[in-house]
């Protein structure tokens, strides 16, 4: 099961002159081509002993410290970040025959700016981070309804704070890299390095 990609030229001609600046470029463009959820991306953590997972979370933000999601800190990926503050993030944006892959090191952000963000989101949502022990074993879906219906009373028709244990974590980047599909598997793939920019060979 192999596509053919287009020939469509990345070169650093057309690079822009940071990755923000071609990250928001790019990013406009997966937003304008009508792909799902095009925020959606891999985040890759290792546990202290080195054991890897990945999970696919959204990005809720970037500038120029990098880019952040929000989690539960208790659940199988905050853990992690806890024992071992590095991550790698891939943007599959298959329809454009593009990626881009992100490694840098994590830290959380400001409890101000989680309940920024806490705010805004939906109520369901907001009742589900305190409704949902992220990661740990549940005994029935029945028992995370409970929770749920707990966490409705618990607050009722007023705001939903946002729980001690949820808030964002902003991976900040020291490499960044652009992909993009050619014919015949001679890709581009440019890397930003600090100031630095590399040319990978596919």
């Amino acid at each position: 099961m192999r596509t053919e990609y287009d020939d469509e030229p990345f070169g650093e001609d057309t690079l822009a002159g940071t990755w923000l600046d071609q990250f928001a470029a790019w990013f406009a463009d997966a937003v304008s081509a009508g792909m799902p959820e095009p925020n959606a991306m891999l985040l890759a953590t290792a546990a202290a002993d080195g054991r890897p997972s990945a999970r696919t979370v959204l990005l809720k933000g970037y500038d120029e410290r990098g880019f952040s999601f929000y989690t539960n800190y208790e659940s199988r990926k905050g853990r992690d970040l806890a024992a071992n503050p590095r991550a790698s993030l891939v943007f599959p944006w298959y329809h454009l025959h593009r990626q881009v892959i992100v490694n840098g090191s994590v830290r959380k952000v400001s409890r101000e700016e989680t309940e920024e963000y806490f705010a805004v989101r939906p109520r369901g949502a907001q009742l589900g981070a305190w409704a949902s022990p992220q990661s740990s074993p549940i005994g029935s879906r029945e028992e995370l309804a409970r929770r749920w219906a707990q966490a409705e009373e618990r607050f009722g028709d007023g705001p939903v704070a946002a729980p001690p244990h949820w808030g964002g974590f902003l991976v900040a980047p020291d490499e960044v890299e652009f992909w993009q599909g050619r014919r015949s598997r001679l890709h581009d793939r440019l890397r930003f390095r600090g100031e630095l920019v590399e040319r990978l060979a596919p």
